[in-house]
């Protein structure tokens, strides 16, 4: 017999998501007071496994999904591109507290729901916006090696067709990609970069630089770092620890893998230049964490 709480985690067809979806919005800010703020986020990093450890936690019966379930959504994009919408935007993407009560009834302990979007680690305001309007927040970030993560990225973006340069000619036009797009966003709240968000493959590898404000404004003891690599070998013992640092019993899921990208093997003399950019920043990042992450470099 199906549980009560994983109904709503079916995926409805393109189509009927798409048709129903302004009727569920409108609804979600009719009823936005009736509804809790998340209880977590994972914010990161991008190709890092982040929509794994979001897909894993839905698979626990005290995680709710995002409201409604039919979207199968892991992101609003609120902190990063929306922040201007207000919280009553924001709160209409979670589920009621009568929802939440109905599962807890269900499970047992308390039922939680969050979001996860790779942007918000990297996007420079975001932080400060999350310490404001959640100041007690759960924080989940996964860090894989950057430079697999980095060529990871690239193919994707090949894979979408938004990126038409070589994966090293695409490194050497960064610079010129990203110049001045961080002081717009600072500027002007409302602006959204493509360009700091698609092409930023190097930038978004140098991890202690995007996780400072992270720890400035949040307790250390808020924030859970999981290495990438460990989700990706042992999700059991991985997702157990995380469970437990969300307060929730330990629920091991089945092995499964989810937004995975195929790519060839990276050239080795690029792949040898990336080492060699990586090594400082990943020594100051073990330094900054207290953490060997072991990655070959």
């Amino acid at each position: 017999m199906t549980r009560p709480a994983l109904v709503a985690k079916r995926v409805a067809p393109t189509w009927m998501k798409e048709a129903s979806r302004p009727a569920f919005r409108s609804i979600g800010r009719m009823t936005w007071r009736l509804r809790p703020l998340p209880d977590y986020l994972i914010i990161g990093t991008k190709r890092g496994g982040t929509q794994s450890m979001f897909q894993y936690l839905q698979r626990h019966p005290n995680v709710l999904p995002m409201w409604p379930g039919v979207e199968n959504a892991k992101k609003t994009h609120f902190f990063d591109r929306n922040h201007h919408r207000g919280e009553p935007w924001y709160r209409a993407h979670f589920p009621t507290r009568r929802q939440r009560r109905r599962t807890a009834g269900t499970t047992g302990p308390r039922a939680l729901s969050g979001e996860a979007a790779p942007y918000y680690m990297f996007h420079p305001l975001v932080a400060g916006r999350v310490a404001e309007m959640l100041p007690d927040i759960k924080i989940i970030v996964l860090l894989r090696n950057p430079v697999r993560r980095a060529w990871s990225h690239y193919h994707e973006r090949v894979h979408n067709g938004v990126e038409p340069l070589s994966f090293r000619e695409a490194l050497e036009a960064e610079p010129h990609r990203l110049a001045g797009e961080v002081e717009r966003i600072l500027a002007d709240p409302r602006y959204y970069s493509r360009s700091h968000d698609f092409y930023s493959y190097l930038a978004r590898g140098r991890y202690l630089e995007h996780l400072r404000p992270w720890y400035e404004h949040f307790d250390p003891a808020q924030i859970h770092v999981i290495r990438s690599e460990d989700l990706y070998a042992d999700p059991g013992s991985t997702l157990v620890a995380a469970h437990r640092f969300l307060d929730i019993p330990a629920h091991p899921p089945a092995p499964h893998r989810f937004n995975y990208v195929p790519a060839a093997h990276m050239d080795p003399e690029t792949e040898a230049w990336l080492r060699d950019y990586y090594r400082p920043h990943v020594e100051a990042l073990q330094a900054f964490l207290g953490h060997d992450f072991g990655w070959d470099l």
